[in-house]
């Protein structure tokens, strides 16, 4: 029997159709949001769950993005894809808006420096937890989470990412009439050749910054990713002792953080060809490709369309282990990680007769996915 640990929460607005599921609906291993209203379009949400505990845990917010009567209005898109356990995921979507909402207010701006700004208070609030619940949860200290992060504000869209999530967009274009797939989010994974070089020349002194381990290139041998959220035994030496458990502690002290939590920013003035954004963990993009993905999005209707990708992704996993699909649905939780890994999609829609008329100051929408909570509510 197929037991999900989803808590669905009870109250909520942001949903212009969708049958009912104003909160989201769940159906086995798999949570969703079909459709909703953003201030700048529409959005669609799902989750499925693969890990004993889901580790993914994901956010859509919009409206004030300060909390200044006359701040900025939009949309911000929240993708943290966990590892070692969900607490620092769960963490994030709990406090990284609030962090930007507060620094938003103090420069009465969105920006590059804002979210930068968000994503480093939030590493050191939970670093602060780590250090203490230090003696009672040792353990907090090898958890971390990847973090991607998508703005839209005033015609911009500022897309900040710690570790290998991405984000997509797809863009008309009349030469293959159809729409063309762009990455706009940058990775920080030890696969990665310039990921390597970058590690090589910030630890020039340690010979074993990446090492290739069962043909995979991992920094120290231990993790993939370069740069994240938590992971406090690989980022202050203050940890990389007992009681962690041995599996986790390096050999030597180290003097300078091994991994760091500041994000890739990047910032793109939306167009009238800009037609939808796909921001997804890389459960997805281990069985789809740009392309495949925005190729999806593009040829099936809005509503459900979140759910289809994640859908697509798995008939993909199911093959590549020469299964089907059907039998796949049928392996519970914990052993479903040997076939995927806990995958979010979140694809935003951008409606341009809406992206000049935001006018409303109430809260359009604040939705969050993840073990423990999931669903709307009011803010």
């Amino acid at each position: 029997m197929i037991k999900p640990c989803w808590k669905p929460s009870v109250e909520g607005d942001g949903s212009r159709r969708g049958g009912g599921d104003a909160n989201g609906r769940t159906n086995g291993l798999m949570w969703y949001k079909d459709l909703g209203s953003h201030v700048s379009g529409e959005f669609s949400m799902a989750v499925i769950q693969a890990n004993n505990l889901v580790e993914d845990h994901s956010q859509l917010v919009s409206g004030p993005l300060s909390s200044q009567q006359s701040g900025p209005l939009g949309t911000f898109v929240g993708v943290y894809d966990g590892h070692g356990g969900p607490e620092t995921a769960r963490f994030v979507n709990d406090n990284l808006f609030l962090n930007l909402k507060k620094f938003a207010s103090e420069h009465q701006e969105v920006s590059a420096a804002v979210i930068k700004k968000a994503y480093l208070a939030t590493e050191e609030e939970f670093l602060s937890l780590v250090r203490e619940q230090w003696r009672t949860k040792p353990q907090l200290a090898s958890v971390g989470t990847c973090c991607l992060v998508g703005v839209i504000c005033d015609g911009l869209l500022y897309v900040a990412n710690a570790g290998d999530s991405r984000m997509v967009l797809g863009r008309a274009d009349k030469l293959v009439r159809g729409v063309m797939a762009i990455q706009l989010s940058t990775e920080h994974n030890a696969s990665e050749e310039s990921v390597r070089d970058e590690l090589r020349s910030l630890h020039p002194n340690d010979s074993q910054i990446v090492v290739l381990k069962h043909r995979v290139w991992r920094v120290k041998g231990i993790i993939q990713i370069s740069r994240s959220i938590g992971d406090a035994y690989l980022k202050k030496s203050e940890f990389n002792r007992e009681p962690l458990l041995a599996k986790f502690r390096l050999p030597e002290p180290f003097e300078k953080p091994i991994l760091n939590a500041e994000p890739s920013v990047f910032i793109h003035k939306l167009n009238a060809k800009d037609q939808f954004l796909i921001f997804a963990s890389d459960g997805l993009w281990e069985h789809l490709s740009n392309q495949e993905a925005v190729d999806i999005v593009h040829n099936y209707p809005r509503y459900g369309i979140a759910r289809r990708l994640i859908k697509a992704a798995l008939r993909i996993a199911a093959k590549k282990r020469e299964m089907r699909y059907s039998d796949l649905k049928k392996i519970d939780r914990g052993v479903r990680r040997h076939f995927h890994d806990d995958i979010t999609v979140i694809v935003v829609f951008l409606d341009s007769h809406l992206m000049n008329r935001v006018s409303s100051r109430g809260t359009t929408c604040n939705i969050k996915a993840g073990g423990g909570v999931t669903g709307l509510t009011k803010s």
